[in-house]
């Protein structure tokens, strides 16, 4: 499988503007800028892309670990925090903290955590990122 995003990019680093879109659609020109990454301002950036990409890899990834385990959640929540350091000259993503919190009827707290470490190590963007990444998993009852 194969599939891409895409952005273009017009002026300098501080007063230019951008605009990011995916193959499917779900962002079609999507705004994005130095403000929109470093001051706050309205627009996306790459690094909130990589924590909803890693956020929906990592339950999507979890999801079938459970099944394996004979295991279905009634509901997952994950949020992945994206940490972006200044390193030398530039600036390097240095640490995602995934927050997770689930329904997950039969599950013990010892088996869920054991399955959801598991996802952590196991899903694709994990493996990309090869940072520091921390997981918070909560079982709900």
């Amino acid at each position: 499988m194969k599939t891409y995003g895409s952005a273009v990019w017009s002026g300098g680093i501080k007063d230019g503007k951008g605009a990011i879109s995916t193959k499917s659609g779900a962002l079609k020109g999507y705004p994005y800028g130095f403000a929109s990454r470093f001051e706050g301002k309205p627009g996306t950036n790459p690094e909130e892309l990589i924590g909803a990409a890693h956020a929906g890899c990592f339950t999507m990834a979890l999801s079938l670990i459970l099944g394996e385990a004979k295991l279905t959640a009634d509901q997952m929540e994950t949020s992945a925090e994206i940490t972006l350091d200044k390193e030398g000259d530039g600036f390097a993503i240095t640490a995602v903290h995934l927050t997770l919190k689930a329904k997950v009827p039969g599950a013990t707290k010892e088996r869920f955590e054991e399955l959801a470490n598991k996802a952590k190590a196991g899903c694709p963007v994990s493996k990309l990122l090869k940072t520091n990444i921390t997981l918070d998993a909560t079982l709900l009852t």
